[in-house]
């Protein structure tokens, strides 16, 4: 499911790729559309997500994320980078918060993709970082966060289908 590529020693990248049950679009319509509604799916991971300078959507929105890593409390502010909603891809980077102690640069990228001739699909998750030293651990555990955010989030969208 997850997979590591290390470029230097201080730059890497880690991808999950997430089966889902629940229609891609509405998956993606969660981070590109209400991304306040991810706290809903997935209390113990994210408490809010608040909507700064921008629009929901759209290149540049700025966003704050409250959310819990490694048991603790976290706080990251990401603009939004690229947006394809043919493609249900949104792409962010982290400009401020806890993250920014341990790293350069951290750029989350999210595409949903259906599955040929069924129900649901994937979720590709990438992050794409640069650590400030080699004291600094790759992030695997924030990406464990994610595919748990995921699968929360695909449970609480196949709940919505069945009503």
């Amino acid at each position: 499911m997850a997979q590591a590529v290390l470029k230097s020693s201080l730059q890497g990248e880690l991808e999950a790729d997430i089966e889902i049950k629940s229609p891609p679009t509405k998956f993606y319509h969660m981070f590109a559309a209400r991304p306040q509604d991810v706290s809903k799916a997935t209390p113990e991971n994210v408490q809010r997500c608040d909507v700064h300078d921008g629009e929901m959507g759209r290149v540049g929105t700025l966003l704050t994320w409250n959310y819990v890593h490694d048991g603790k409390p976290k706080v990251a502010t990401q603009r939004i980078e690229a947006v394809e909603p043919k493609n249900n891809m949104i792409q962010f980077r982290v400009i401020e918060g806890d993250l920014m102690k341990e790293f350069k640069s951290f750029l989350f990228t999210l595409q949903v993709t259906a599955k040929q001739g069924g129900l649901g699909g994937v979720v590709k998750s990438h992050m794409k970082y640069e650590r400030i030293d080699e004291n600094v651990a790759h992030p695997e555990t924030l990406l464990r966060v994610f595919v748990k955010m995921s699968k929360d989030i695909d449970e609480m969208l196949l709940a919505k289908e069945q009503i």
